[in-house]
């Protein structure tokens, strides 16, 4: 995990369109919305109100007023996983997809539009990962940053970087810069030299039961008290709570199996 922020740093607002690649929205499909929205409501403070509807029953996590994340209820009919998804911005999906294809990936959603929020695709990379794609019209994406609640930061946990790392290089048009770090198999993906998403190889070490996923990293005030409050609401801790160079981390998971991390950023 690499620290980076969104363009207004630290506890602010976000405005405007974001260039393409850039990390715009976090969402999470499960069987059990309803429940799902308690736990996490009371893990981050977050409120609901409807979102679009396009794949089923959709909220949008507000925090203080402002949009967030998204939970939905996971299509019958779609085999998507249960996990945080982020979503790169794209000035036209159904281009990005279509170089999604070509590069080697698959478009398992989509391009279809959101109502009038804006058009949106989901999408494998090469490896078998998930990820979104938001062409923004009147939904932007994450409204703030850099906040407890708010997703902090988006990492790619794969086999081996380096044909990955090509793959998103050539899709989203990110520049790539490897780790100095010997022995450690992990490239920070940047736009216009800031990072925006870090990938990280495994080897033999990724579960194969699992494959390749993203995670999504979650801004809190206090590790140790949101572990606390996660456990009591039902939540997992699989990894606890460490000190990096980046913060002060731990892994979970949520009631129905989404896993995801909490940071406490330097």
């Amino acid at each position: 995990m690499t620290e980076a922020r969104g363009p207004a740093g630290r506890g602010g607002e976000t405005h405007g369109r974001r260039a393409p690649g850039t990390p715009c929205w976090v969402s999470l499909m499960v069987h059990g919305p309803a429940a799902t929205q308690e736990f996490y409501g009371a893990l981050f403070g977050w409120e609901f109100r409807p979102g679009p509807q396009q794949l089923g029953p959709y909220a949008r996590a507000l925090l203080d007023g402002r949009e967030v994340a998204g939970i939905g209820r996971l299509p019958a009919d779609r085999q998507l996983p249960i996990a945080w998804t982020p979503y790169l911005a794209s000035d036209d999906v159904n281009r990005t997809a279509e170089t999604v294809r070509l590069c080697g990936g698959t478009v398992g959603v989509g391009p279809l539009d959101a109502a009038e929020a804006g058009r949106m695709a989901i999408c494998s990379d090469p490896s078998g990962a998930v990820f979104g794609v938001w062409q923004a019209a009147a939904h932007l994406g994450t409204a703030v940053t850099g906040e407890p609640g708010t997703p902090a930061w988006n990492e790619l946990t794969t086999f081996e970087t380096a044909s990955v790392a090509k793959f998103y290089q050539t899709v989203f048009g990110f520049e790539l810069e490897p780790s100095a770090t010997a022995g450690l198999d992990h490239v920070t993906l940047r736009l216009d030299g800031r990072p925006v998403a870090g990938i990280h190889g495994t080897g033999d070490a990724l579960a194969r039961e699992r494959g390749p996923h993203w995670t999504t990293y979650f801004e809190v005030a206090d590790v140790e008290r949101s572990l606390e409050r996660l456990t009591g609401l039902g939540g997992h801790v699989l990894e606890p709570a460490r000190d990096t160079p980046h913060g002060r981390v731990a892994r979970v998971a949520d009631p129905e199996g989404a896993r995801f991390s909490l940071v406490r950023s330097p």
